[in-house]
């Protein structure tokens, strides 16, 4: 995907919990100066759970990827700010929003939506089977 000059600026949320912050190095990149799709995936994974770690109280793996689009490339030195909000708690698992905004090297204080995910979480106990996730305080 080439970079779209006229992506549509925009504003970071300020309805959704910002959980992560990092810049992508050259190590994470391919020959054409994008970063690769699976470490967006890997921090996107990271910052997914951060959230339903405060529901889960314990051990919680990844189940599923629910859904994942990427709108823009992300380039070396792109600051990424990822922001999620939980969307459904069930019985064992939990369901994370997460949105990725790059602000550009080249243009500081504008912000472009890079990547969209929908990742679930469940709840596990020291043998790895899905627990109950406990209620809320």
């Amino acid at each position: 995907m080439s970079e779209n000059s006229s992506a549509p600026k925009v504003d970071l949320p300020t309805d959704r919990e910002l959980v992560l912050k990092v810049i992508p190095m050259p190590a994470d990149s391919n020959a054409n100066g994008d970063i690769f799709g699976g470490w967006v995936m890997a921090q996107v994974d990271l910052a997914g759970s951060v959230l339903p770690a405060r529901y889960a109280k314990g051990r919680m793996a990844t189940v599923a990827v629910n859904q994942f689009i990427f709108k823009q490339p992300v380039r070396v030195g792109d600051i990424l700010s990822f922001y999620s909000e939980v969307t459904r708690i069930g019985r064992t698992s939990i369901t994370v929003k997460v949105e990725v905004f790059a602000e550009r090297f080249q243009a500081q204080g504008q912000y472009v939506k890079v990547t969209e995910a929908s990742v679930t979480y469940v709840a596990i106990d020291d043998a790895g089977r899905p627990r109950p996730v406990p209620p809320r305080d």
